[in-house]
């Protein structure tokens, strides 16, 4: 089987988009054919999502005589010419628009319904994200298929610790990341905060950022640190809690929503719109460390990109047929 993989967010974003794609490259009995718009900033953005995925992306499919198209994110043809897979991360742009930029917010609104309405089958990285696909777009739940992501190799309790007493923070700098909490949460803690992630939108600017680092570094931030705050308001999935408990790091995210969901009674959790409560969450993971350490590493054994491959080739075959 021959499926043409859009690999243009590796132009955007190295965050878990990013992470997702890499490790789709390995699915085996499969032929992956990257079909891509190339380039970075405003200007290609715009192209990109006003040309290249509406209209011009089904034609290079069906010229590439790949079998199966899947775009991993909801940005994908209005009709395609070939079986299309769509994988939904999340759908914070349709519940929470404020938080996103003027174009998102337009795009989103006018293109996402039609993209998932076009694929033969969409996978969701969470049953949180299925039923927002459901709720909000009505999507028959008969065409979602959950697959959740995994967790790479290198993020693994063995290994060099950064040194330092503080906490981590990792995400993308924009606002429904609820960074601004997590510092005031820190400081009410008595504890440093250190940020990892990408510059986004929004004007979000928080001391202790470190700009985006390899996956080694950032295990070892995540091994150093006494545990992971992870207050964001909307995810649909959280790679970093996951990515933390491999790590041995005890994990304080938000209650309610797909990071309750992937955290399965493994982490601390907190009101996100309350600073009180996250700076008790790191006062409390503190005090469980163990406890936490041993239940985030077998919550991991749950989340591993071989299983990821292997269902997602089985929803190319199901999209085929």
């Amino acid at each position: 089987m021959r499926v043409g993989l859009d690999v243009s967010p590796l132009d955007q974003t190295r965050a878990g988009t990013a992470r997702y794609l890499e490790q789709l490259r390995s699915v085996e009995g499969v032929e992956l054919v990257p079909l891509a718009f190339h380039g970075r900033g405003r200007a290609a953005t715009v192209a990109r999502d006003a040309f290249w995925y509406p209209f011009a992306l089904s034609r290079l499919s069906r010229r590439s005589a790949v079998d199966v198209l899947h775009c991993p994110t909801f940005r994908g043809p209005l009709s395609s010419a070939v079986p299309l897979v769509v994988t939904v991360h999340d759908l914070a742009v349709l519940r929470h628009p404020e938080t996103f930029n003027l174009w998102t917010r337009r795009y989103s609104r006018h293109c996402v319904p039609r993209v998932v309405r076009t694929a033969r089958r969409v996978i969701a990285v969470s049953g949180f994200t299925k039923r927002e696909l459901v709720e909000l777009l009505g999507t028959p739940e008969e065409k979602i298929r959950v697959v959740p992501n995994g967790v790479a190799d290198v993020f693994d309790p063995a290994g060099p610790a950064a040194e330092g007493d503080y906490v981590l923070a990792v995400g993308t700098l924009e606002p429904r990341k609820n960074l601004a909490r997590a510092r005031d949460a820190a400081r009410l803690a008595g504890v440093e905060l250190r940020v990892v992630g990408e510059r986004g939108w929004g004007g979000v600017d928080v001391d202790g950022w470190a700009g985006r680092v390899s996956d080694e570094e950032l295990a070892a931030l995540y091994r150093g640190a006494r545990c992971l705050v992870y207050p964001s308001l909307y995810e649909g999935f959280g790679l970093p809690v996951i990515e933390a408990m491999a790590c041995g790091t005890p994990v304080v995210t938000s209650a309610g929503g797909a990071t309750e969901e992937v955290a399965g009674g493994a982490a601390l959790l907190v009101d996100p719109l309350d600073v009180d409560s996250i700076a008790a969450g790191i006062g409390e993971a503190d005090q469980r460390r163990e406890e936490l350490v041993r239940l985030g590493l077998e919550r991991t054994r749950a989340f591993g990109w071989a299983e990821v491959a292997r269902a997602t080739a089985e929803v190319y075959r199901e999209a085929l047929g």
